[in-house]
């Protein structure tokens, strides 16, 4: 256990697919004593993709925790998936940390899954360091990823390392605070490496780069800039700790450099992350708010004398009673305690803490604001929610996901499978957020819904393999949307009655369409009241607004969800014995289904950001397919023999396309997508979807 919160680093590695991730993580756990061989991503051992899912595919599907040492740090650390599919896992494991390790391949530069993981990162406020991976592959170009980092991730890139060649000649790093050349013992696994000095063919290259990296520096330390202004000599310690200043204020992105495969670099990397990256304390203070009155502020320190405050960020099924993956914020936990889930106002248990390595656990008595640590006991606690000390009730703002674009439906081969299917299904709504499932009843169906072709594929072996459920499965299908494509008004009455006192609710209401700022219909609703006199009374416009939500979970067309919609509640009627909160529901339900017809709606689709990476004899019919499928080109541009192409597809006609592009492309052509926003479906498509024949 470190000596001091100073001393504990919280980090995330993140990245595109295939850049290197797990085997960076592997490495690092191998040089810090956690483990005594190297896991390899390839051939199905990495410790740290311990599902059998993850060693068949060798890609990581879940985020795994781990906690290690180096120099006299410890580092929690998590490997983060790189598959857009299961962005979740990154979304929920960076809202905890303070840190991240941003991984890029050298000959790629900026990838499109790494634009997606740095925004996410952003928007969390995470310091980040920067690893240029695979400088020996074929195409590696330290400074071609070193300008991309600028360009395309708007980042402040600060090179503190350059390789010393480049794919087959490369030979090891120059760490330029040092001005050393560091060479690697590769029959050493790594673990030895000397110092050198630079060779004279890289020298002024080197002197290059390090006056760059002062210059940046400066801007931190008064002290630096003095020197570096009247030219004097300047000492490591004082570069370190400008650029430590920087990277906690988030001005600042170091950029180091290796290959993880080679084991060349990881240990500089280690430094890295214990030199520049923030402990718990130099993160700024969180801002709660009391459960009961959501306007009251209470701010939440890291320090272990205060209340506890934790925030449950991931579930794990598990036959002994699910885990809990909490950070705690504030105070410390002790096993066999009771805490308070602020999120939903009811008080669990804490039986067992644990410290987490991949899938194997060390029981721990205590643990202290700034742990990343797993819990069981708890029962009714979600993704997201808060859990607290019962005497100082405090709740955090909880973690958002995205919206599901895709579902299939599926369903027991037996009768008996049913009981057995529900329970399954339980079990992955707890851990994933990102999956949904509904009974339709119309088709007696169960719909279930994820991120994508390959996190559905995944979920179906989950419940076949490992929840022992045998099931059937349709074919995947888009999680279409309908919106309004002009204002319209209407009223409802709700009156019944039946002897005795009767229900009456009255109203007018007005929709329109409700646009973001990039001219997308919205995906979010909304509901106003702007009724003058008293003609509704207040306590009524809940009611009303709750009806309103109901009747836009199923639209007019085909019902699918409406999204995009404000609808204004701006006069009505009242009777002051019959008028109750079930009648205005119901007024309020039957207004939105009476004026969303008049409302002239439309289907939404969504519509996926593509990145295909194609070999130039190939781009004319990848082109090609891609305008085909309704395809838009956003941009174009050549990377060594390969040209990248950015486009935006409708999600309907990318379903199988894995195979096309590998057989347009004699299998060299990759491509990755994410879910970008939701577009009008072209009028004679739409009649196809609507009358099934699409």
């Amino acid at each position: 256990m470190a000596e001091s919160l100073e001393k504990i680093r919280n980090i995330g590695i993140m990245a595109h697919i295939d850049a290197g991730k797990t085997t960076v993580t592997e490495r690092i756990l191998f040089y810090a004593g956690k483990t005594y061989k190297m896991g390899e991503v390839h051939d199905g051992t990495a410790v740290m993709d311990f599902m059998e899912e993850e060693q068949q595919r060798g890609i990581t599907i879940t985020s795994a925790a781990t906690k290690c040492q180096w120099k006299d740090c410890d580092i929690n650390l998590i490997d983060t998936p790189g598959h857009v599919d299961f962005t979740a896992e990154v979304e929920r494991s960076l809202r905890v940390l303070d840190g991240a390790v941003a991984v890029f391949d050298a000959s790629e530069g900026v990838q499109a899954q790494t634009e997606t993981v740095w925004r996410q990162g952003k928007k969390y406020n995470l310091a980040c360091l920067c690893f240029v991976n695979k400088m020996d592959k074929i195409g590696a170009d330290f400074e071609m990823t070193f300008n991309s980092i600028t360009e395309k991730l708007s980042a402040n890139p600060i090179a503190v390392q350059v390789p010393i060649g480049a794919e087959t000649n490369f030979e090891g790093l120059i760490d330029l605070v040092k001005m050393k050349a560091v060479y690697y013992d590769a029959s050493e696994s790594g673990v030895k490496f000397e110092e050198k000095e630079i060779p004279s063919n890289f020298l002024e290259d080197a002197k290059k780069w390090r006056h760059l990296m002062i210059e940046r520096a400066a801007e931190f330390d008064d002290e630096l800039m003095n020197k570096y202004v009247h030219d004097k000599p300047v000492e490591a310690g004082l570069i370190e700790r400008a650029i430590r200043k920087g990277v906690v204020e988030n001005k600042l992105n170091p950029v180091f450099c290796g290959s993880a495969l080679r084991n060349v670099g990881v240990q500089r990397l280690l430094d890295g992350v214990v030199a520049y990256l923030p402990s718990p304390l130099d993160r700024p203070e969180i801002k709660g708010f009391d459960p009961d009155k959501k306007d009251k502020e209470i701010i939440v320190k890291c320090d272990p004398d205060r209340p506890f405050v934790g925030l449950a960020f991931k579930i794990t099924a598990d036959k002994h009673g699910d885990l809990y993956f909490v950070r705690i914020y504030q105070g410390g936990l002790v096993s066999n305690s009771r805490v308070l889930n602020s999120s939903r106002g009811h008080k669990e248990n804490i039986t067992r803490i644990f410290q987490m390595h991949a899938n194997s656990r060390t029981i721990l008595e205590t643990a202290q604001a700034g742990d990343i640590v797993a819990i069981v006991g708890l029962k009714d606690t979600l993704t997201g929610d808060t859990i607290c000390d019962p005497k100082k009730p405090v709740q955090l703002d909880s973690i958002t996901f995205p919206e599901t674009v895709i579902s299939m439906s599926i369903e027991p081969r037996t009768a008996a499978e049913r009981v057995k299917l529900g329970e399954a299904l339980a079990i992955l709504r707890r851990e994933d957020p990102t999956f949904g499932c509904k009974y339709d009843p119309e088709t007696g169906q169960t719909i279930i819904s994820g991120m994508g072709e390959l996190h559905l594929e995944i979920l179906e072996h989950k419940l076949k393999r490992d929840l022992k459920v045998d099931v059937r499965t349709g074919k995947p299908r888009v999680a279409y949307k309908e919106a309004i494509s002009k204002e319209a008004k209407g009223e409802a009455k709700f009156i019944r009655q039946t002897g005795g006192r009767g229900q009456y609710g009255h109203v007018f209401i007005t929709i329109e369409p409700l646009f973001d700022e990039d001219g997308h219909y919205s995906r979010e609703n909304q509901f106003e009241v702007n009724v003058v006199g008293g003609t509704v009374p207040k306590e009524y416009f809940s009611a009303v607004g709750k009806g309103v939500i109901d009747a836009l979970s199923s639209g007019a067309l085909a019902g699918y969800p409406v999204v995009g919609v404000k609808v204004i509640l701006i006069d009505g009627s009242f009777h002051p014995v019959d008028s109750s909160e079930l009648a205005f529901e119901q007024a309020g339900t039957m207004a939105v289904r009476d004026v969303m017809v008049e409302a002239s709606p439309v289907l939404l689709e969504p519509i996926m950001k593509v990145q295909a990476i194609v070999p130039e004899v190939n781009y004319g019919s990848v082109q090609g397919s891609l305008i085909a499928k309704r395809g838009v080109i956003v941009d174009t541009h050549s990377h060594s023999s390969m040209v990248v192409i950015d486009a935006m597809v409708p999600l309907a006609e990318m379903f199988g396309y894995s195979s096309e592009i590998r057989s347009m492309t004699a299998g060299r052509g990759t491509f990755v997508m994410e879910p970008l926003c939701y577009e009008k479906v072209p009028e004679q498509i739409s009649e196809k979807i609507l009358s099934g024949s699409y």
